[in-house]
């Protein structure tokens, strides 16, 4: 089970970054549910999902090595 959103948690780090990366290239390619796009935005959107997702992937890291 754990292995399972480990692999989900790292789907969802590698899409908040590709998005991140190409946000910072054409902000309106990320950003086009938003009223405004501008590279701010997709700092603050993309970057704290990521950070967020990533800060979840290493919790379950830390719990899946508990449990050995």
């Amino acid at each position: 089970m754990i292995a399972a959103l480990q692999v989900f948690l790292l789907g969802l780090c590698a899409f908040f970054l590709l998005s991140l990366i190409v946000g910072l290239i054409r902000p309106v390619l990320v950003l086009w549910f938003l009223d405004r796009f501008n590279r701010r935005r997709v700092i603050t959107f993309y970057g704290s999902a990521l950070l967020g997702a990533a800060l979840a992937l290493g919790i379950t890291a830390i719990m899946a090595y508990m449990a050995e």
